[in-house]
């Protein structure tokens, strides 16, 4: 079935209730003994890392997402269950990541989000809904709709000329790439180039949240590379932002400049095409060909 406006309104209005309902979950949990277990998933210790309270986190969303399966005839996929493949036969499926950057989580550092998309078969996002548990901001954006942050519209100075001081969001597990310093001194000295006087790398933090801080906190950018081992962060890593991203007018693109294969059908993982994250195009097109030619 087709969504309307007023369904994406209504829909994105639960996904609001989900996240920050899971959110006070992961909240309650700051000050206890988590168990911290393995999972299988990509080649970095982020990826594997599972905790109980993903698991209740992931409980508490379903619980209140579950009608809305049959009222609109949605699949669904989760970090945290095995993808039953219905998400390439029904018309739209809900992508949920209830803890992003657990690791940044057991460590108790900031950088963990709650992460909901509703994205159609085609692989466009349509509802993207982010929730910082620690801070308590909200992020969602609806597609044709505009963005939000903490329910008002949301227009963000994504030029933001008078901020002179560019952020580098990268994951740790980058950190043992044999490129890292030659990319990021190639992209430092490209933004001072480009006018920025102070470079910073930011690498604590979770997919989701690095996104939306690319956004927030302009200037900066984030990227993946692909790479032909299994990673590159998950469709659910990155679902919720790319319509948070469109609809804010910032870059959310595959490394070559494609839109974002969120519903991949050979895989999970975004490893094929990499993913590049940047304040505006300017900085976007800058970092790509550093990037692609290195």
């Amino acid at each position: 079935m087709k969504l309307t406006n007023n369904n994406l309104i209504e829909l994105s209005t639960i996904a609001i209730t989900a996240a920050k309902q899971a959110g006070q979950l992961i909240n309650n949990y700051l000050d206890k003994n988590v168990t911290v277990k393995t999972k299988n998933g990509a080649d970095s210790l982020a990826s594997q890392v599972v905790t109980e309270v993903d698991i209740k986190a992931q409980e508490a969303i379903l619980e209140i997402l579950q009608p809305t399966i049959k009222k609109y005839d949605l699949a669904m996929l989760t970090e945290e269950s095995v993808d039953n493949k219905s998400r390439f036969k029904k018309d739209y499926f809900w992508c949920i990541d209830p803890m992003d950057g657990t690791l940044a989580f057991t460590e108790q550092t900031p950088g963990y989000a709650v992460s909901i998309a509703l994205v159609a078969k085609n692989g466009e996002s349509q509802i993207g809904v982010v929730f910082d548990p620690l801070t308590k901001t909200l992020y969602h954006a609806i597609s044709g709709q505009g963005a939000f942050k903490n329910n008002y519209a949301w227009i963000p100075d994504l030029s933001n000329t008078k901020n002179k001081n560019f952020t580098l969001y990268i994951d740790r597990s980058y950190l043992k790439n044999k490129k890292y310093k030659q990319i990021t001194s190639n992209i430092e000295k490209r933004m001072s180039e480009l006018g920025f006087q102070n470079f910073t790398i930011e690498r604590l933090a979770g997919a989701v949240l690095n996104a939306c801080w690319v956004i927030d906190k302009a200037p900066g950018c984030y990227f993946k590379v692909p790479k032909p081992q299994t990673g590159g962060g998950s469709l659910w890593d990155f679902a919720a932002t790319a319509c948070i991203a469109k609809e804010t007018g910032a870059y959310g693109f595959s490394l070559d400049g494609s839109p974002l294969d969120l519903n991949r059908s050979d895989s999970t993982f975004m490893n094929h095409k990499g993913v590049l994250y940047a304040s505006n195009d300017k900085i976007a097109e800058a970092v790509q060909k550093i990037l692609m030619e290195s």
